[in-house]
């Protein structure tokens, strides 16, 4: 009962990372109908920015403060500009086309330009053992996981408990009533960008110290948080929590009680039978479209 516990526990932990990433799938999706399969990249890149501003100095409070920065402006507002809003006009296709080639080209040019080795990241919450009774936490799994359901409840609170979360969610709705009532729709289709280059850059803090930074680091992820989005429901951005938790605790359990190998098809199996069966994910709704 106590191996089960702790992979319980730490399956939530990876689970919530890729409920972040996760998130930013169904937030791109409701706002602007835009599906990023270089999602991962964006975890990835930041990642190395941590270490090129650590590596100079900069301690890593404010090197995530001006990679975040860096994020909104290149993740955010130059992936708007120089991809969805040319290739949107002409459907979801091109752009799901272009981000696979994005993505590519990431983590290839990183490989290049930086480096093909796995380097290590300093962790946020040391690496502390925690004993409750039979059962042993780390402080990593802890300040993972609690970090990262903060991350997720406060943009989910500020989506509906704000004046601008209400007017993304009014635009994720219907476009053209939101025009209609005076909303700005472009400015409320940037901000889902900056929020997902934000909560990238969130992902990669948690994640790099687990997984060390490498130049493909972003592909699994990448594929196992859009497993997430769908699984827990594409059109609720509640949905990607609920997925990521679920794929990050399947799959740990079934490392350990089935086998290591099967642990990457977990997420692959599951979101088959979701599909499946129930094709708008766990807690989403179903979306009636005229053809």
């Amino acid at each position: 009962m106590a191996d089960f516990l702790q992979l319980f526990i730490s399956g939530l932990a990876t689970g919530s990372i890729y409920a972040l990433a996760g998130l930013g799938f169904t937030l791109l999706w409701q706002t602007s109908g835009t599906i990023n399969f270089a999602q991962g990249e964006f975890v990835m890149l930041p990642t190395f920015a941590l270490l090129a501003f650590s590596a100079i100095g900069v301690p890593l409070p404010a090197a995530f403060a001006l990679t975040c920065v860096l994020a909104v402006v290149v993740l955010g507002w130059g992936f708007k500009r120089g991809i969805a809003d040319p290739l949107l006009r002409f459907g979801s296709m091109p752009v799901v086309v272009a981000t696979l080639g994005l993505s590519i080209a990431l983590r290839n040019g990183v490989r290049a330009g930086y480096s093909a080795e796995a380097h290590p990241f300093p962790s946020l919450f040391g690496d502390d053992v925690f004993r409750i009774g039979r059962v042993a936490v780390t402080s990593v799994d802890v300040g993972t996981l609690a970090a990262a359901l903060v991350l997720v409840l406060a943009t989910q609170a500020f989506l509906a408990r704000t004046v601008t979360g209400r007017a993304m969610q009014a635009v994720a709705q219907d476009t053209t009533s939101a025009v209609v009532l005076g909303i700005d729709v472009p400015r409320m289709i940037f901000y889902t960008f900056a929020i997902n280059a934000i909560l990238a850059c969130a992902a990669a803090l948690l994640i790099a110290p687990t997984y060390l930074a490498k130049f493909d680091m972003g592909e699994s992820l990448g594929t196992k948080a859009f497993f997430a989005a769908v699984i827990g429901g594409f059109n609720n951005s509640r949905g990607a929590l609920l997925g990521g938790l679920v794929v990050g605790v399947c799959e740990n359990l079934a490392a350990a009680y089935v086998s290591a190998s099967y642990k990457d098809a977990v997420a692959l199996a599951i979101f088959i039978v979701v599909i499946l069966v129930r094709p708008q994910g766990l807690v989403g709704q179903r979306v009636e479209r005229k053809v």
